[in-house]
C-alpha cells in the first residue's frame, strides 16, 4: 500500500488540481442552475466515474495511444466537441423549462448522469493528465497497481466533490432563485445551452499541450 507521504502529497496535488475552474466545474455549475442541486451531482457523479475509467486506461497504458497514433488524440476531441455541441443544441432547442419545481425534469437524471460521463471520457486532455500524474506516485513495490489506482482515484474524486459540492449548492440556490422570476425563467437554459457551445469550441480548437 502507497505510504502516508505519498497520499498527503497526492491530497495536496488533488485539491489544487479540483480547486482551479475548468471545463467539469463550468459544466456542473451550469446543470445546478439549470435543473437544481439532484442534477448537479449526478452530473459530478457521471464525471466521477469517468475519471475512474480514465485513471485504470492511464495506469494500464491504453492512453499512450495518444502518444503511438497522434490521430487519436484529434479523433477523441473532434467526437467530444460534436457532441458538446449536440448537447448545446438541444437544450437551446427545449421548449420546457429545465428547472420548474414541483414538475417532472425535462431532462432525465439518467441522462444528466451519462451526459456527464461521456464529457469526461470524450475529454483527451483528461486522458493526457492522468498519463502524466497517476505514473508519478504509483509504485509497484507497494502492492497491487489496480487497488493504488482506486484509492488515489478515490482521493481525486473526494477533494473534486469538496469543490463542486459547494459550486452545486450555491448555483442550485441563484437557479431557484430564477426560476421563480417568470421574465428570468429561462435564462439558466440559456446558460448551460452558452456552457456546452463554449466547451465545445475550446475542444474543438484545443491543441495537444
Amino acid at each position: 500500500m502507497l505510504d502516508l507521504s505519498t497520499l498527503a502529497l497526492f491530497t495536496a496535488a488533488a485539491a489544487v488540481l479540483t480547486a482551479t475552474p475548468g471545463p467539469d466545474m463550468l459544466l456542473i455549475a451550469s446543470r445546478s442552475l439549470g435543473q437544481g442541486r439532484a442534477a448537479g451531482f449526478l452530473t459530478y457523479a457521471g464525471i466521477a466515474v469517468g475519471s475512474y475509467l480514465q485513471a485504470f486506461a492511464a495506469a494500464f497504458g491504453l492512453s499512450q495511444l495518444f502518444i503511438l497514433v497522434p490521430t487519436a488524440y484529434d479523433v477523441l476531441r473532434w467526437l467530444g466537441a460534436a457532441y458538446l455541441a449536440y448537447l448545446a443544441w438541444t437544450t437551446l432547442r427545449s421548449q420546457a423549462l429545465l428547472f420548474a419545481p414541483g414538475r417532472v425534469p425535462a431532462v432525465s437524471l439518467r441522462r444528466i448522469f451519462l451526459q456527464g460521463l461521456w464529457t469526461n471520457l470524450l475529454n483527451p486532455k483528461m486522458a493526457l493528465f492522468m498519463l502524466a500524474l497517476l505514473p508519478q506516485f504509483l509504485k509497484p513495490e507497494a502492492g497491487s497497481i489496480a487497488l493504488q489506482v482506486m484509492v488515489l482515484a478515490t482521493i481525486l474524486n473526494a477533494m473534486g466533490l469538496v469543490t463542486n459540492g459547494l459550486v452545486i449548492l450555491t448555483a442550485s440556490r441563484l437557479g431557484r432563485a430564477l426560476a421563480s422570476r417568470p421574465h428570468l425563467a429561462r435564462l439558466p437554459q440559456k446558460l448551460m445551452g452558452a456552457v456546452f457551445g463554449a466547451l465545445a469550441v475550446r475542444l474543438a480548437v484545443a491543441s495537444r499541450e
